[in-house]
């Protein structure tokens, strides 16, 4: 899942960031609202966590925005001003959420899931392709019963291929979600990251779910 931050305080964006990072997301940052407002436009994001109060635009005008642009990418709306006016105000910009400075992460992380759930209108946190299951909660992946280690960015692209099963996935699908603004296209990268996902859940299982659709992309599904 990738997600777009946009926070003017360096120390609170850098705080926010790692910790996203250590649950798996791929985090995009930027400082002001029209960078904000330049990388939506241009990048395609699960979701935006939006400060209120930034320089250049501020986080509620570029959430309107956003919307006029429809662009419907769901909208977490951060703020230390927390009277129901402001809320209000933030909720009509077209924001999905809205939660006051400071907060516990663990109610921000709590939040964050339940957005990207909303998006994919799915209220479980656990994904299924045949004997394949992969828990959003704790970020665990088992197959037949036994458990499989990833690592982050293995997670990340096994986690978005799952929500897309039997749906072909392109590398620019790929590149798009797993990887941040940085990823250099020309790399083969992403199909070496395929290979290790595969020999972690289909080298020792039967039968293979990873396809490849060849000049296409991949799929992940329950038989050929």
């Amino acid at each position: 899942m990738r997600i777009l931050l946009v926070e003017d305080e360096r120390r609170i964006a850098s705080f926010i960031k790692r910790g996203l990072q250590g649950n798996q997301y791929v985090v995009d940052v930027a400082y002001d609202g029209v960078k904000g407002l330049y990388l939506a436009e241009i990048n395609t994001y699960d979701l935006i966590i939006l400060d209120v109060m930034l320089p250049e635009k501020n986080g509620m005008v570029v959430c309107k925005e956003l919307r006029e642009k429809k662009i419907d990418t769901p909208v977490l709306m951060l703020t230390a001003r927390d009277t129901v006016c402001d809320k209000v105000s933030g909720l009509d910009s077209g924001a999905d959420d809205y939660l006051t400075k400071p907060f516990a992460f663990e109610e921000f992380l709590a939040r964050v899931r339940a957005l990207l759930r909303k998006k994919r209108q799915d209220k479980s946190t656990t994904l299924q392709v045949a004997d394949l299951v992969l828990d959003q909660l704790t970020r665990t992946v088992m197959r037949a019963g036994t458990a499989i280690t990833l690592t982050s960015k293995e997670y990340a692209l096994l986690e978005y291929l799952m929500l897309h099963a039997n749906e072909v996935v392109t590398r620019t699908m790929l590149s798009e979600h797993v990887w941040d603004e940085h990823f250099d296209t020309l790399t083969n990268v992403i199909d070496v990251y395929i290979n290790y996902i595969r020999n972690k859940i289909d080298k020792d299982f039967s039968p293979p779910l990873l396809h490849t659709i060849r000049g296409t992309g991949y799929m992940l599904k329950e038989g050929k």
